[in-house]
């Protein structure tokens, strides 16, 4: 399977992620973490929100 068809068959469905240094972005838009995790909870518009999950990947 290539890293593309994987990347269709384990993301998160309803969950585009333009973050490509990130460990769990896979392809062009996916996202592979297991669950994500958004906030703060003080956020009062999208743009004060960030994605707790995120971890970069190793250079």
């Amino acid at each position: 399977m290539n890293n593309e068809n994987k990347c269709k068959s384990e993301y998160n469905k309803g969950i585009s992620c333009d973050v490509k240094n990130c460990i769990y972005h896979c392809g062009e838009q996916y996202c592979t973490a297991n669950k994500i995790a958004v906030g703060p909870s003080s956020a009062l518009t999208s743009a004060d929100t960030v994605c707790a999950t995120f971890k970069p990947k190793a250079e």
